[in-house]
């Protein structure tokens, strides 16, 4: 019951984040970013989210593959990030919490946190300029790449695993606090696979639970977050549109087809990617001069 309550709200966040997506794109039909390419940011959609759906996360290498083909700019990479993947991974979502128990308290309260911290982290994150995002992308991407590779090695595993499905009392603060700053550093670029599912692990939570919990999260901020990111014009339209429609096909193929991959393998090269990104977000930061968004006061 309280399973279709949530999805019943999780639903009614998406359709008003599709109406305010979809209007907003059909306003600048006609201005849509020259630059991007339909074809390149479709495909990048469709592998992003359907490893995402494995567990690796979608945000840092997508923001690996948009700088490498040079389809995004830096400072609007964030709300790219996070308009474009809201409607795939709510599928993906609707997939695990219905699949996987999680008691009731935690998962709601977790959710909520995330939520209110997307809301805050957005509306700062819009407005920075290209320098300070480079920046908070850069030390964000170093931080998640250290959470996978804790994970690689068995180092997060070995703060504490367990079984529960469920937190009380210090422990269940914990968790929520935790989850609002995880909410509030999404919206910087930062994926919440890895930390959230540290923060589980650590919390003495089954790992199985890490799915429900972490795609709700970013399920239920995103669509606050990107309609953030839509009204300060601070995302790329035509990008956001096709990573939408490849990742929707990519969750569908990797949840229902694909039973199995070598994802430690996939995973080593994820660490690689993001750290080369990282380390030239920072590079590029140093030496970059700020850049004036063109749409701020359109």
């Amino acid at each position: 019951m309280i399973t279709n309550v949530v999805l019943g709200i999780l639903g009614l966040f998406t359709a008003g984040f599709a109406v305010i997506f979809g209007k907003d794109v059909a306003a600048h039909k006609d201005q849509l970013e020259e630059e991007t390419s339909w074809a390149i940011t479709g495909i990048i959609g469709f592998f992003v989210n359907f490893f995402d759906t494995l567990g690796i996360g979608s945000f840092a290498p997508a923001t690996a593959l948009f700088r490498a083909f040079k389809q995004v700019q830096d400072r609007i990479i964030p709300g790219t990030l996070n308009v474009s993947c809201t409607i795939p991974v709510v599928l993906e979502a609707f997939i695990f919490i219905a699949a996987i128990e999680v008691e009731t308290i935690t998962l709601v309260s977790m959710l909520a946190a995330s939520v209110v911290g997307a809301s805050l982290g957005a509306g700062i994150v819009a407005k920075l300029p290209e320098k300070s995002v480079q920046r908070v992308m850069g030390f964000a991407l170093l931080a998640t790449a250290f959470l996978m590779l804790s994970g690689q090695m068995g180092w997060t595993a070995s703060l504490g695993t367990g079984d529960a499905i469920g937190l009380t009392g210090s422990k269940l603060i914990i968790g929520i606090i935790g989850n609002l700053v995880l909410g509030a550093l999404m919206t910087a670029g930062i994926g919440l696979y890895a930390p959230c599912m540290a923060l589980v692990y650590m919390l003495g939570m089954s790992p199985r639970v890490a799915f429900p919990i972490m795609m709700g999260s970013c399920a239920f901020l995103m669509p606050v977050a990107s309609a953030r990111f839509i009204k300060e014009k601070a995302y790329n339209r035509k990008a956001s549109v096709a990573v939408t429609l490849g990742g929707v096909v990519g969750v569908l193929i990797a949840a229902y087809i694909v039973k199995s991959l070598p994802i430690k393998i996939l995973t080593w090269l994820v660490i690689v990617v993001i750290l080369y990104t990282a380390i030239t977000l920072l590079r590029d930061s140093f030496k970059a001069k700020e850049v004036v968004n063109p749409e701020k006061n359109a």
